[in-house]
């Protein structure tokens, strides 16, 4: 095997680990150490390829969103309207419990809070789907009728960080209700506001323009 793909491949493993050492030890217990005994690695690797355990984590927190923003690019590219992207939203929960992505969230953000370094890329992570998300919202509200009356970027913003809060929020829940069912709550209404007619989208641009 070439250097160059022996590397790629020994990168990638330490991504893999990082991110599964944070998941079953969580944040606290990142180390070179943890992190070589969850790869199976020498964890002299940890600082031969990154430098710094910090530098890894942060490899790992940019690596696994990008894939993850990816794995949902053709579902984005076909969202049609705010009912879609309401039910884009609750599928995006579902696999990211299912994979353990909601606690990684919630330890790396936990972690962002005494770590300047950690904080820094993990706004830049979040920001990858930010700013996905407001590339819909774009073409979803300009045959909205809400269209006038948000701007997609502040939308986006409050979109991501509501969602941020029902992921770390659910798991105080005793039921798999909660905050998550405002999730269904909202399918009808976004299905509602996407189906108004031409009469009534002018009506609801008119009482929503700025005075």
């Amino acid at each position: 095997m070439p250097d160059d793909a022996r590397g790629a491949g020994t990168r990638r493993r330490l991504v893999e680990a990082t991110m599964t050492t944070i998941r079953t030890h969580g944040i606290a217990k990142v180390s070179a150490r943890t992190i070589a005994t969850t790869g199976g690695l020498n964890q002299a690797l940890v600082f031969y390829h990154f430098g710094s355990v910090d530098a890894l984590v942060a490899e790992a927190c940019l690596v696994s969103t990008a894939e993850r923003v990816a794995s949902f690019e053709e579902r984005l590219d076909d969202v049609n309207g705010l009912a879609d992207l309401v039910r884009l939203a609750q599928d995006l929960h579902a696999q990211e419990k299912q994979l353990g992505n909601v606690t990684i969230l919630g330890q790396v953000l936990a972690g962002s809070q005494t770590n300047p370094a950690l904080a820094e890329v993990t706004g830049k992570a979040l920001s990858l789907w930010t700013e996905r998300i407001q590339q819909v919202l774009t073409v979803v509200l300009a045959d909205s009728p809400l269209g006038e009356a948000l701007d997609p970027a502040l939308l986006a913003e409050l979109v991501s960080a509501a969602f941020i809060g029902i992921e770390l929020v659910e798991p105080t829940r005793p039921d798999e209700g909660g905050s998550v069912a405002a999730l269904d709550r909202l399918v009808p209404l976004a299905q509602a506001l996407d189906d108004l007619g031409p009469l009534a989208r002018r009506a609801v641009r008119s009482a929503l323009r700025p005075r």
